[in-house]
């Protein structure tokens, strides 16, 4: 399994230059991928700036986003570009983990319409598909630049409804869990595995999930402050959340683990703070 790690790229104390000096660590490091969170309503740098800086200063980590929500971007024609452009500045090191999102606000801040999400998500897709495969679109022809990779950066759906499975199979490389622990990531990739079959594609998908650690030790405080923080939108829940995150070098080992037994390709691990000794930390325990 590839183990990728999260830039502190939603932490709102992190700067860009916090932002860049992670992302050059990690591919020195030797995480196979450097990931990015993605909303509007927070102190955030957003997804698809901060994946072209990173793929700047860095020449082998590949990039994901864990996970773009693409309906409140509009346009799948202009989205299709922009992915195209990181890919392009990345040599082909994109992978786009990608979903419709479920925060009304961040929506209602893009001027997008919530309740219309997947409909506007699966126009998306197919432009996606027409964009990346070089339909002219009148006399200048295509909409560039081509992507690096053929038919372009690979999709990885996320969501567990039937409608994202669906999308899955029908547009995607794959899917990604957006959370949730293993217990959320096995039922999902499950669900995946058959509709795959049972749609005939060949070869298997690829499965990719995510989780937030902390380490050292103020570790609980580091996770418990800033998974509130984000999370703060989902009420309650998000004490849930906080409570699930990695704050020890034996659960960090042990979820690597069983992702890995369970048939995962790349878990990206987040960090509950922009400190750079925190990627340092996890550097040492899982890659040294």
């Amino acid at each position: 399994m590839d183990l990728g790690v999260g830039l502190p790229s939603t932490i709102p104390a992190a700067t860009g230059a916090d932002i860049i000096t992670w992302a050059r660590e990690a591919d020195a490091a030797g995480f196979a991928s450097v990931g990015t969170l993605d909303r509007v309503v927070y102190g955030n740098h957003e997804t698809i700036p901060t994946l072209a800086a990173a793929a700047a200063v860095t020449s082998r980590v590949r990039l994901t986003t864990a996970i773009l929500i693409a309906p409140y971007r509009g346009n799948g024609g202009l989205l299709a570009k922009q992915l195209a452009t990181v890919d392009s500045f990345s040599g082909g090191r994109l992978t786009v983990g990608i979903a419709v999102g479920g925060r009304p606000d961040d929506y209602q801040a893009a001027g997008a319409d919530f309740e219309g999400r997947g409909k506007t998500f699966d126009a998306q897709l197919g432009e996606f598909r027409e964009v990346w495969a070089g339909k002219s679109r009148g006399t200048a022809g295509a909409i560039g630049p081509a992507p690096v990779q053929p038919g372009g950066p690979p999709l990885l759906i996320g969501g567990t409804s039937k409608a994202a499975v669906r999308r899955a199979v029908q547009h995607g490389a794959g899917w990604i869990a957006g959370g949730g622990g293993l217990p959320v990531f096995t039922q999902g990739a499950e669900q995946v595995r058959a509709a795959w079959a049972e749609a005939g594609r060949q070869g298997e998908p690829r499965f990719a999930s995510l989780a937030y650690y902390a380490l050292g030790p103020d570790a609980t405080a580091l996770a418990e402050g800033y998974l509130h923080d984000y999370y703060a939108f989902a009420g309650p829940y998000a004490s849930n959340i906080a409570a699930g995150a990695l704050t020890t070098e034996a659960a960090i080992k042990d979820t690597i683990a069983g992702f890995t037994d369970a048939g995962c390709h790349e878990l990206l691990l987040f960090p509950c703070s922009s400190d750079l000794t925190q990627l340092r930390l996890l550097a040492d325990l899982t890659l040294g």
